[in-house]
């Protein structure tokens, strides 16, 4: 399938949408079986709630007058993750691509306003930790699957969001450029900027380069709150950060796990720290949220941006 260049590599400004499983679980009362949107495409009632999720960040778009490019709810819709739910190759292939085709539905009834359908990827194992680890030849056969779903969709890319160390990273952007997508890598870190692995993020964008030939559109910070990787941000790798989607919380992996209630943390505050981050990282254009952020942080990231 045919694929024009993405146009945030021209600089144009983008948002993204926010945390989508937070705000499906506090905010539309949804109960999301091992952290997993995707199931929500099976039911009526779930189709109509992402719907609604969606809808808010396509009107922040065309009031900022900015693009907006939408995940497909399929960040646990992979191999592993999916057999834990009742969902075997085939049915996997066939969420994934009715996830894109949902948002190809909404693409059609939006005049005036650029949406990108970005097809969402996430880690084999749990977004917070490391645990078991693949090589990169293991990544990218095992992410192939979903990858070569998107593929043959009119998804504009794939995101593989909250990846926790370089060589799932390298797997991911190797199989994308073997099914003929581009590929979006973003990297979560920890309080101290360092990935779950303990590896430095210009470190692990800069083996991701060099293992892919650059072949990776734009990377991605998601996951953590400005606070725990503004401090990280030095070096010629930071040209090659585009996108920022941070929690709304300032709190560690380990205490959000624990929580029990929603931090939707300060929008105003969040957003002047995203305007701050321009000036580390002058390649910035794509943002966005990850866990207990919605449409107000995003709306106000995106006046922030306008300004």
């Amino acid at each position: 399938m045919s694929r024009r260049p993405l146009p945030q590599l021209d600089g144009r400004p983008f948002i993204t949408d926010g945390g989508m499983e937070t705000s499906l679980l506090f905010h539309h009362g949804f109960e999301l079986p091992e952290f997993a949107a995707f199931v929500l495409l099976d039911q009526d009632a779930g189709i109509a709630a992402l719907r609604e999720y969606y809808a808010p960040y396509v009107d922040i778009a065309r009031t900022q007058g900015v693009g907006v490019a939408l995940d497909t709810p399929t960040w646990r819709a992979n191999g592993d993750w999916g057999a834990k739910l009742g969902y075997g190759p085939a049915a996997l292939a066939d969420v994934n691509r009715r996830a894109v085709a949902l948002l190809e539905e909404i693409r059609s009834q939006t005049a005036g306003t650029e949406i990108l359908i970005s097809g969402a990827i996430g880690p084999r194992g749990d977004g917070y930790r490391v645990e078991a680890t693949m090589t990169a030849a293991e990544a990218e056969l095992y992410h192939a699957r979903q990858v070569n779903a998107f593929a043959g969709t009119a998804a504009d890319f794939v995101a593989a969001i909250t990846l926790t160390y370089a060589a799932e990273a390298v797997g991911v952007a190797r199989a994308a450029e073997r099914a003929g997508i581009p590929a979006v890598i973003a990297f979560t870190v920890e309080t101290d900027g360092r990935l779950p692995s303990g590896q430095e993020l210009g470190d692990a964008i800069e083996e991701v380069d060099a293992e892919t030939n650059g072949s990776v559109a734009y990377f991605m910070v998601n996951c953590a709150h400005p606070t725990h990787f503004e401090h990280a941000l030095d070096g010629a790798w930071a040209d090659r950060v585009r996108g920022l989607r941070a929690n709304a919380s300032t709190m560690s992996h380990a205490e959000l796990d624990e929580a029990e209630e929603l931090d939707d943390g300060d929008p105003a505050d969040l957003a002047a720290r995203y305007r701050a981050l321009r000036t580390r990282l002058r390649n910035l254009n794509v943002v966005g949220g990850c866990c207990g952020t919605d449409h107000r942080h995003v709306g106000a990231i995106a006046a922030a941006f306008a300004t």
